[in-house]
């Protein structure tokens, strides 16, 4: 088990041990508990579904609930799959905690970035726009773009004004700072994506361990 689910808290700053400040993101990790084992026997892959986030046993469809009543789980708002090698023991009901993680170690989180709606190709793709003054009538436009010539249309991958934002992003190597099992908190140097409150994946830096190695 490398990974958790959590929910972003917020950002703050830390000292560290030289009296520098440490602008760091809270992140609520856990705790989360395996609602079901995948086996390559039986599914073809090895993985385990875990559930993070208190939710009412009413607010459930019955499909819901006989998923959690088999398991002999509460309801989880949240659930998610999580590769795990064949060999680790992870059985319905296990607890996963923050406890995994260690300061000083290196991890990714992936998070929704805040959607931003239909933006302009200055703020969508930080063109620069045009004169500002001197009787100029397009300040924030993209200017010209059409194409006269063969093959006379705009080649896919022009960048446009259109939706911004609301994608899955990853954040990778972050360093963590410090964590609280007692709060189920976890403190990781930088910024990560999504909104406060949005739901983040907390896994154990990829590529650090493949250099490590």
């Amino acid at each position: 088990m490398n990974a958790l689910l959590g929910k972003k808290l917020g950002m703050t700053r830390v000292y560290d041990a030289d009296g520098r400040q440490v602008a760091v993101t809270a992140i609520e990790a856990g705790p989360c508990v395996v609602v079901q084992r995948k086996t390559v026997e039986r599914d073809g892959y090895s993985a385990v579904q875990v559930g993070f986030g208190a939710r009412r046993e009413s607010s459930l469809s019955k499909p819901e609930a006989g998923v959690f009543k088999k398991a002999g789980v509460a309801p989880f708002r949240h659930l998610a799959e999580i590769e795990v090698a064949p060999e680790e023991e992870a059985p319905a009901g296990r607890e996963f905690t923050v406890a995994m993680f260690e300061p000083g170690s290196w991890v990714d989180v992936t998070g929704v970035t805040k959607g931003r709606g239909f933006q302009g190709v200055m703020k969508r793709h930080g063109m620069a726009g045009q004169p500002a003054a001197h009787g100029h009538t397009m300040h924030r436009r993209p200017g010209s773009v059409g194409m006269r010539e063969e093959p006379g249309r705009l080649l896919k991958g022009k960048r446009l004004p259109g939706h911004y934002g609301h994608v899955r992003v990853t954040t990778q190597n972050l360093r963590v700072v410090a964590v609280r099992p007692d709060d189920h908190v976890l403190l990781v140097r930088g910024s990560v994506p999504g909104p406060v409150g949005g739901l983040v994946q907390v896994r154990k830096a990829i590529k650090k361990a493949a250099k490590a190695s």
